[in-house]
């Protein structure tokens, strides 16, 4: 389905249809299909298809709407968009195998949480596994890339809180409701929005609260703490941490709280607090004992390598202490040296590599810095999240309290280079 010589798109979607070797009326049964793929009901015409991909018609169905996003990969409003002469950034309207077996696997998941009214214990297992593995995947994979599902787990776990379910059942997903709302707020700072982060996480901590469940309020306030952390509020960041401590008891959040609360005390100016803070992180480890929380894995357990990253975050803002930032950074990027380690974290390993840059910097080791800094500047673009760019940019105020050179300057201008392509681009 190509346009004659000569035309011009008007849409992205229009582009994207012309690029088929197919008719409209051949795009129009490729569309029922992944409607059926996805449990849905719906169909189109070619003229309803034509009428779009032209522009003439804006409106359409919310299933509709659902759909175009499972062929194109991204929400109609941005595929009936202006094209403008370039290759919109969408997926491919031929599904591979393997998207058709997601899918397949996507509409099974959603027929066993609805099958009955109320859930079954292989849909609670189900939603249980969903959430196990995003808490995983959130510190692996590009946030891009699971943010989807995250929203639509939540909603599924909203959807089935507002129906009927076996008492027994209620707990657990109050628990899964809170971690999926936490994991979003914490996407939401990922993307440079401590507002939203911070809504997500008041809904989070409601469902902790009702389902009366100290380790994921503990849990929380750990969300809670780092957003505020990162937002620069850093009083507010301790008050969180603390919040938490309280009723930490044994879980890794009883770990993960005092060290977030260190590195706000350290952002202060406050090394005494600090220090102190992290002595009862380190001493806190022989009482531990994981709980429910801890039992998802990924992001949901604190690990020893994220305790050393927090550490070192914190006495990287203190110039007094730049020879204990360096030590426990060069530990913490050790032990995030295995990518395939379950604990692994791209944004904790590339914080731990910035804050081995601050340290040598702070030795006035530029070429040190410098090496330390080079794995960071090469992410992705899609592995830019807020923190990261923010550490990025700690390297940047740190090489502007030494003497200007060539090398300082030369590291200067790649963390500008690197700050330009976050992962959400200003609108």
């Amino acid at each position: 389905m190509a346009g004659r010589p000569g035309d011009v798109a008007r849409t992205q979607l229009e582009y994207l249809l012309w690029r088929e070797e197919r008719s409209y009326s051949e795009m129009a049964a490729q569309f029922e299909a992944v409607a059926r793929s996805l449990g849905e009901q719906a169909t189109i015409t070619d003229r309803h298809l034509r009428r779009l991909a032209s522009g003439e018609r804006q409106s359409a169905t919310p299933v509709t709407r659902r759909v175009f996003q499972a062929m194109f990969g991204q929400p109609l409003d941005v595929l009936l968009g202006p094209w403008r002469g370039e290759s919109p950034v969408a997926g491919t309207v031929a599904l591979n195998d393997r998207e058709m077996l997601e899918m397949a696997a996507n509409r099974a998941r959603k027929f066993t949480l609805t099958a009955q009214s109320n859930l079954t214990g292989e849909g609670m297992d189900q939603i249980h596994d969903d959430v196990a593995a995003l808490a995983t995947a959130y510190q692996q994979r590009p946030l891009t890339e699971i943010l989807p599902q995250l929203i639509q787990v939540q909603d599924d776990l909203f959807t089935l809180l507002e129906g009927h379910q076996p008492p027994a059942y209620t707990r657990r997903l109050l628990l899964l409701t809170s971690v999926v709302s936490g994991l979003l707020g914490k996407s939401s700072h990922d993307l440079g929005d401590p507002h939203a982060a911070l809504t997500q996480a008041r809904t989070a901590y409601l469902c902790a609260d009702q389902a009366d469940h100290n380790g994921m309020r503990a849990w929380i306030r750990g969300i809670q703490s780092l957003v505020a952390y990162w937002a620069g509020r850093h009083h507010e960041a301790v008050r969180y941490a603390q919040q938490g401590a309280q009723v930490a008891a044994t879980s890794t959040a009883s770990i993960w709280l005092p060290v977030g609360e260190a590195r706000a005390w350290a952002a202060l100016g406050n090394s005494a607090a600090a220090r102190a803070a992290i002595e009862r992180a380190e001493d806190g480890w022989a009482r531990v004992q994981p709980d429910e929380v801890d039992e998802l894995g990924g992001i949901c357990t604190f690990s020893r390598a994220r305790q050393l990253y927090y550490a070192a975050d914190a006495l990287a803002w203190l110039p007094s202490e730049a020879e204990a930032a360096e030590q426990y950074s060069m530990e913490a990027v050790a032990a995030y040296s295995d990518t395939t380690a379950p604990e692994w974290a791209f944004g904790d390993s590339a914080g731990s590599s910035c804050d081995l840059a601050v340290a040598r910097v702070m030795r006035g080791e530029i070429a040190g810095a410098s090496e330390a800094l080079q794995p960071v500047l090469g992410l992705p673009p899609e592995q830019r999240i807020n923190g990261i760019v923010a550490s990025v940019k700690h390297v940047h105020r740190a090489l502007t309290t030494l003497p200007r050179s060539a090398e300082t300057t030369e590291l200067q201008e790649q963390i500008e280079m690197f700050a330009r392509t976050p992962l959400v681009q200003p609108r």
